[in-house]
């Protein structure tokens, strides 16, 4: 069964829309995200922040080799949020036609 087709302008933004994008098939810590999707520590925390408040991915602390590390995972509510929104991109990208070869726009 997919998901309805939904907008979602909080995983719309490029850095959570590549973020949920990474975490739809793997759980993964946050240097990781944020080396994948090449932002600083500073964004990457806002963009969970941000996904978080919505209820989208859960953060996990866990102390590994002495050192503190969070590992980010998708939920349940972020799943499905994000499988409606790529449905509705898909949706979305079907109404465009490119023109013929050879002619372009004229208004």
């Amino acid at each position: 069964m997919s998901a309805a087709p939904v907008f979602d302008a909080l995983i719309h933004a490029p850095g959570r829309l590549q973020i949920c994008a990474i975490l739809s098939s793997v759980d993964a810590e946050f240097a990781m995200l944020r080396d994948a999707i090449k932002v600083s520590d500073s964004v990457m925390s806002k963009h969970l922040k941000q996904l978080e408040a919505a209820g989208y991915v859960t953060l996990t602390k866990a102390a590994e080799n002495g050192r503190q590390r969070t590992w980010v995972s998708l939920t349940l509510a972020g799943r499905k949020a994000f499988a409606a929104h790529v449905a509705e991109l898909q949706r979305l990208a079907t109404m465009t036609a490119p023109a013929p070869l050879g002619q372009g726009f004229s208004g």
